[in-house]
């Protein structure tokens, strides 16, 4: 945005830890799957002097591979942190992944970021996932700006992109999303594309060519300058318009010009309230050069136009029981609070987390009090203990760097806290505060595994709670009633990933296997059934007769059971004793191994002896008449049946509804959502729903997104029942 001298590449532009918070930017990077972040980061290094040449970090002398092919692959699918430094600012890079498998690490660098930079590529524009994702920050206010990449591509259109990110993010207000820099065209190639070699700055009116591979500065043509003021003069007006500033757009209007200095500190508030988006252009170094197009210009940004953390409002914080607690924002000296925003597991090193500091100042070797609370039903456990923290650390790439302390506003990695998951909240061991943690997607693509040997039996378990620590959206389930382990992840490639790391981090085999729902089942008609244990064979013996009547009753009444028994016929003392086995056979069902649900179970009449009757050979009996009544009638099959919402854009309605109806789905209603999207409600049986989270996706093209929640369970039509028990028989 300025003019001023900037750190040379090959000087110490990776960043050690922040001494104030005013002196770092958190900034994450978002966008759809080969939008170029990940290129955009290596090439802001490449700038900022934190690596010598693309892909390469110096370190002591020696040079190791910073982008190799495993590190690439883990990177495509987990946030990372690329801290860098820039005229005194220290600026943590928070690269998300793209696909929406992976939105946990999405969340997490939102939670632990200032400010968002939007990635979109000028040969595939913008998606439905990059579209849902600005709303996310929108309804937060978080700042954002866009940065237009793949500017080499035949058919990019810088001005055309342009127009597409007002119109796509701009909703009523496009003003609020223009360009900084207009592109500067080189000579047309004979494909007739000619490829963007400069940026015209439109604040300072400064041109800057980046076609040598280093950034050289140059006054506009006299024929470029029409195009300059007229495009200056709409971004001007945005500027104080979206800043609020009434005393400079009273001088502007009034004919008076507007120094760059005092347009900068305009924008920089109308940025920080998320009010104005600034588009700026960007492309990777030529393998030759030290300096990307335009990343000295993004970094600019970063430095002087997004937020410090002091303008980051800390998230709401209680102590353990609950007690709001105030704190002021982002003090060093305040009370320690940090928050685990992603853990990982290194081989030699152990668990690493990645923390963000909201307050106070952590250092190496400082025992802190570790609270996670709220994620019981995915496989956490509530836990509140005191740590020893190991070392604290700066990443770069595979490297750690030690650094003796952090400070509210920042970020760093902190080893071998061994209880620290995913979203706990670190403070200090005689303050124990808790966080409330940020709003994680709700897995809904079940995997149902097992462990394929012996060996793998026994570090399943430690495997799978390890999985489930380091990310919070994968939900851990042992199902009671299908006796499966069923690890619920958000897509096809978040359960890959998952099986990957199994496999090659934990040394744990598993076999995927069919996911089962709950089936209950359920008298058809009434029934009787007449149980006789009796056996004799010296000593003790066993007499028990019980006749009972078995009639079904509506949905949601359970077990019912009536005595009936008149002239002490059964004994009052084993009366509970034919209760109890009824129950523990209706648990493990009658017909096709499902627990029995809603019927009444009547006992009428029995015989008992005063010598061999007991309590066992009641319950025998009690379960014996159970299965006789259920031989003599007919026995439904009942599924589970769930309410499903899904938020989709009005194009996809049709669609959607359609298919919802192709899976025995019951429409209950639509209503009109915010943003050009429909709400459906339906119930579904929850059989025909285990791969919707996939089929939606694919339905919509990633616009959409569903929750589900358990209704009731309901009488399988009779065809699918039969399916259901041959392909229980055929396995």
């Amino acid at each position: 945005m300025g003019d001023k001298a900037h750190t040379q590449p090959g000087a110490a532009g990776r960043a050690q830890a922040a001494d104030h918070p005013t002196s770092v930017r958190n900034v994450v990077l978002v966008g759809h799957s080969g939008s170029g972040k990940t290129t955009l980061v290596e090439a802001l290094a490449l700038t900022a002097g934190a690596v010598n040449r693309a892909g390469r970090v110096e370190d002591g002398g020696t040079v190791s591979d910073y982008d190799d092919i495993e590190h690439r692959q883990q990177r495509s699918v987990q946030l990372s942190l690329v801290p860098l430094e820039w005229d005194g600012i220290k600026i943590n890079l928070l690269d998300t992944p793209g696909y929406a498998d992976f939105v946990g690490e999405l969340r997490a660098g939102l939670r632990a970021a200032d400010a968002a930079l939007f990635v979109v590529s000028a040969s595939d524009g913008v998606d439905g996932s990059t579209r849902m994702v600005w709303d996310e920050c929108a309804a937060v206010g978080m700042p954002r700006a866009i940065v237009v990449t793949h500017l080499e591509a035949a058919r990019a259109n810088f001005d055309e992109m342009t127009r597409v990110c007002a119109e796509t993010f701009g909703g009523d207000d496009p003003d609020a999303v223009l360009p900084l820099y207009l592109p500067l065209h080189g000579p047309e190639g004979a494909d007739g594309h000619a490829p963007v070699t400069g940026l015209i700055g439109l604040l300072t009116q400064k041109l800057f060519d980046y076609s040598s591979g280093e950034r050289e500065e140059h006054e506009p043509e006299p024929d470029r300058l029409p195009l300059i003021e007229e495009a200056r003069n709409r971004l001007i007006e945005g500027i104080i318009a979206e800043s609020e500033d009434e005393t400079l757009m009273d001088r502007y209007l009034g004919g008076e010009s507007c120094d760059v200095k005092t347009l900068i500190g305009d924008l920089e508030k109308a940025v920080a309230r998320g009010a104005f988006f600034p588009v700026l252009a960007a492309a990777p170094a030529a393998e030759d050069a030290r300096q990307g197009l335009g990343t000295v210009e993004l970094l600019e940004l970063i430095t002087g136009g997004f937020p410090t953390p002091l303008e980051h409002g800390t998230p709401p914080v209680t102590t353990i029981d609950g007690t709001p607690r105030e704190l002021n924002p982002c003090d060093p000296d305040a009370p320690l609070v940090a928050e685990v925003v992603k853990t990982s597991s290194d081989p030699y090193v152990g668990r690493i987390s990645l923390i963000r500091l909201f307050s106070g100042t952590l250092r190496a070797d400082q025992t802190v009090h570790v609270s996670g609370h709220g994620l019981v039903d995915r496989g956490h456990e509530d836990h509140d203990v005191d740590e020893r923290i190991g070392a604290l650390s700066t990443p770069f790439g595979k490297q750690q760097r030690p650094v003796s302390h952090v400070i509210a506003g920042d970020l760093a990695c902190v080893a071998k806290l061994g209880r620290a998951e995913t979203g706990d909240t670190l403070s200090a061991k005689d303050d124990p505060l808790l966080m409330e943690p940020w709003e994680m997607p709700d897995p809904l693509l079940p995997l149902a595994i097992q462990a394929h040997s012996k060996p793998d039996e026994d570090k399943l378990s430690q495997g799978l709670a390890r999985l489930v620590a380091e990310d919070p959206t994968r939900r851990l389930e042992h199902n009671q009633d299908t006796h499966q382990v069923v690890l619920w992840c958000l897509g096809e490639a978040h359960a890959d990933v998952a099986l990957e790391r199994l496999r090659n981090r934990y040394g744990v085999q598993v076999d995927v296997v069919a996911h089962r729902v709950p089936l209950r089942e359920t008298f058809g008609d009434k029934a009787s059934g007449r149980g006789r244990h009796v056996k004799q064979s010296g000593g003790h013996g066993q007499f028990a007769i019980c006749e009972i009547d078995v009639e079904p009753l509506p949905g949601g009444s359970g077990i019912e059971f009536v005595d009936k028994v008149v002239g002490g016929a059964v004994p009052r003392q084993f009366i509970p004793s034919v209760e109890k086995g009824v129950r523990a056979q209706a648990a493990k069902g009658v017909a096709a191994g499902h627990p029995l649900i809603d019927v009444r179970v009547t006992l009428r009449d029995g015989k008992a002896h005063s010598v061999d009757s007991s309590d066992a050979a009641f319950q025998t009996a009690g379960a014996l008449a159970l299965r006789e009544a259920a031989a003599d009638t007919r026995i439904n099959l009942l599924e589970p049946v769930a309410e499903v919402s899904v938020l989709v854009g009005d194009d996809y309605v049709g669609p959607v509804m359609s298919d919802l109806s192709g899976r025995r789905g019951r429409v209950l209603g639509t209503e009109q959502s915010a943003g050009g999207r429909t709400l459906i409600r339906a119930e579904v049986p929850e059989i025909e729903i285990g791969r919707y989270s996939v089929d939606l996706r694919a339905l919509s093209h990633g616009t959409a997104r569903f929750s589900r929640r358990y209704v009731r369970h309901e009488p399988m039509p009779s065809q699918v029942a039969e399916r259901v028990r041959e392909e229980a028989l055929s396995a």
